[in-house]
């Protein structure tokens, strides 16, 4: 059978949307208002400590590496002084002659 179309958009969910609508007690508003800012407060305290743990991971890493770069002028160090010295007395033997 054919459905006119008047039927068909006042029965489609697009142009007259349900809503449920629920009716609570004040303390029942209470109570969930309550609980939805301590799901909030440990949301918030969970992240503070996942960003805490990620900032001391990065430090650690941060100070790790800077120990190494430390540790490879000090080993180029002398190198670097030697060739210098070289160079200043190749410069004064041409000096010299």
């Amino acid at each position: 059978m054919y459905t006119s179309l008047f039927d068909a958009v006042f029965a489609d969910s697009f142009f007259s949307p349900r809503r449920t609508i629920y009716v609570v007690s004040d303390s029942q508003l209470e109570e969930i208002k309550l609980k939805q800012r301590q799901e909030e407060l440990d949301n918030l305290e969970a992240s503070r400590k996942m960003l805490e743990e990620n900032y001391q991971s990065r430090i650690k890493m941060i100070d790790e590496r800077e120990h190494e770069l430390q540790e490879e002028l000090k080993a180029l160090a002398p190198a670097e002084k030697k060739t210098e010295l070289s160079t200043e007395e190749t410069e004064k033997c041409a000096v010299k002659t």
